[in-house]
C-alpha cells in the first residue's frame, strides 16, 4: 500500500456542553476514554480526556496528551486514527477520535474458542498493522507501543491503531540504494479495474501451516500487561539516524536494546510486532516472565519457543525478533522487507482497503445501538464535566476500574472468509 495519502481535515473546537457521555470505554494513566453522542450532528464518537487538576501523580500526564494531539492532528491514513476535534478549559483537556465498536484484538481473540487466531487471519491484520507502522515510520514516528489492546477493530472490521502518547519524532535514516537493472522483456500491467473485495479473494487459499496449537495453550489467561513508565536512561546516541533512549513501552513487548538502554529506533515497532504475532498464533507472550526481572531476562537471552513443524509464520516471527536489532528483518528498508517475507506471499498490499468483508465485523450489538437507544427513551447520557467534578470530591481509589479489555465472552469462533 502507498503510504502517501492526502493533509487531515482540520479538527474542530469541540462544545463540551452538547457532549454527553453514554458510557466508560476505559480508564489508562493519561486519563477516561467515553463514548459520547453529539446533541447537535447527533453522531457518537470515542472522546478521551485528561483532568489536568488531577495530575499530580502523573505530571507528565498533560505532555503526553498534547504531544498525541499533535501526533493525530498530522495523521492521514485508512488503519491510523484521525483527530475530530479538540477541547480545552483550565481543568479538562479532551480530543475526539473515531469510534470502534469492534474493541480490540486482545479481546477479540478472547472471543475465540481456543483464544487464537488462525494464519489466515493474522495475516490479514498484521498486514493492515504493517501498513500503518510503515505510515508512521515514513513520518519520522517510531509508535513504541504496539500491543493488542491498542489494535482497534473499525466498525468496517479493519483495524486501526491507538494511544500514541508514547510515540517518539526520531531523525529519518537514509535508505540504501539498490541497484536498478531494467529488464527489457518487462511489460506493464494492464490498468486494474476498481472494485472492492472480500477477505476470500484478497489472499490466495493456502494449506494449514502446521500443528500450531498445544494443549496448554487452550488454558493459559494473559494477566493485564503492565506498562513500563518513560524514564530518561543514557545519553541520547546518534548513528546514521536518531535514536530514542527512553524506556517505554509495555513490558512483555519491550525490545532488548530497550532494556539494555542502549538507544533504539524504528526497529523497536517490527520486535513489538513478532511479539504480537506470536501471542495472536499460541495466545501468549513469549518472554513472559513471574516478574518484570525474569521478564526483561527472557528477552535478553531466551530464544521464542515454538510448536509443531516450522512454518512461514513461525520464520517470520523468529526474523523479528532477533535480540540485535541491526540483524531484525525491517531494519535496513523497513516495511518493504516484511512484506516481502514468505509468509505474504500472494498479499495484494493495494487492494487491503477494498476488503469488504474481513475476518470479522463488528454487529449492531456493540453497545453502541443499545446507547442510542438509551437516547431516544429519554436517557441523555451524563455530563462530562459532572462525571469529573463528582470524581474530584471522591476519595483515591486504591485501584483502577477494570478495562473492557479484561472482560471477555468465550466460545464465539471467529468466522473465516
Amino acid at each position: 500500500m502507498d503510504s502517501a495519502t492526502t493533509a487531515p481535515p482540520p479538527s474542530q473546537e469541540l462544545d463540551l456542553d452538547n457532549l454527553k457521555a453514554l458510557k466508560v470505554l476505559g480508564k489508562g494513566a493519561m486519563g477516561t476514554v467515553f463514548l459520547v453522542h453529539d446533541t447537535t450532528t447527533k453522531s457518537h464518537f470515542a472522546l478521551k480526556v485528561v483532568d489536568k487538576t488531577c495530575l499530580h501523580a502523573k505530571l507528565d500526564a498533560e505532555r503526553r496528551a498534547r504531544w498525541e494531539i499533535q501526533v493525530l492532528s498530522t495523521l492521514s491514513h485508512p488503519f491510523l486514527p484521525s483527530l475530530m476535534g479538540t477541547f480545552e478549559s483550565p481543568q479538562l483537556l479532551a480530543w475526539a477520535l473515531p469510534y470502534c465498536p469492534g474493541g480490540d484484538l486482545n479481546v477479540l481473540r478472547y472471543r475465540q474458542t481456543d483464544r487464537t487466531f488462525s494464519p489466515a487471519v493474522i495475516r490479514f491484520y498484521v498486514a493492515e498493522i504493517i501498513c500503518a507502522l510503515d505510515h508512521l515510520h515514513s513520518m519520522g514516528i517510531a509508535y513504541r507501543d504496539l500491543k493488542p489492546e491498542n489494535v482497534l477493530v473499525q466498525n468496517t472490521g479493519h483495524v486501526t491503531l491507538t494511544d500514541f502518547d508514547l510515540s517518539r519524532k526520531l531523525t529519518l535514516k537514509p535508505k540504501p540504494l539498490l541497484p536498478l537493472i531494467p529488464d527489457p522483456n518487462l511489460k506493464l500491467p494492464e490498468p486494474r479495474r476498481k472494485h472492492r473485495r472480500n477477505f476470500s479473494r484478497w489472499i490466495p487459499h493456502l494449506p494449514l501451516e502446521g500443528t500450531r496449537r498445544h494443549a496448554n495453550f487452550n488454558a493459559l489467561k494473559k494477566t493485564k500487561s503492565a506498562r513500563v513508565s518513560p524514564v530518561s536512561r543514557r545519553k541520547l546516541s546518534f548513528s546514521n539516524g536518531e535514536r530514542s533512549n527512553s524506556f517505554v513501552g509495555t513490558e512483555e513487548y519491550v525490545s532488548p536494546e530497550v532494556v539494555r538502554g542502549d538507544g533504539h529506533e524504528f526497529a523497536v515497532d517490527w520486535w513489538a510486532l513478532g511479539i504480537l504475532i506470536y501471542e495472536m498464533l499460541y495466545g501468549t507472550t513469549p518472554f513472559k516472565g513471574k516478574n518484570r526481572k525474569e521478564t526483561f531476562r527472557n528477552v535478553l537471552v531466551k530464544s521464542p519457543e515454538f510448536v509443531g513443524k516450522r512454518t512461514a509464520l513461525t520464520d517470520l516471527i523468529e526474523k523479528l525478533l532477533k535480540k540485535d536489532p541491526t540483524r531484525r528483518l525491517g531494519y535496513t528498508r523497513g516495511a518493504d522487507e516484511i512484506k516481502e517475507h514468505e509468509f505474504f506471499r500472494g498479499v495484494q498490499w493495494e487492494l487491503l482497503t477494498e476488503v469488504v468483508r474481513p475476518p470479522f465485523i463488528p454487529s449492531r450489538d456493540d453497545g453502541t445501538a443499545e446507547s442510542l437507544e438509551m437516547i431516544s427513551a429519554g436517557n441523555r447520557g451524563l455530563n462530562i464535566r459532572d462525571y469529573f467534578q463528582s470524581r474530584r470530591s471522591l476519595p483515591a481509589s486504591p485501584s483502577p476500574s477494570p478495562s473492557p479489555s479484561c472482560r471477555f465472552k468465550k466460545n464465539v469462533s471467529l468466522t473465516e472468509f
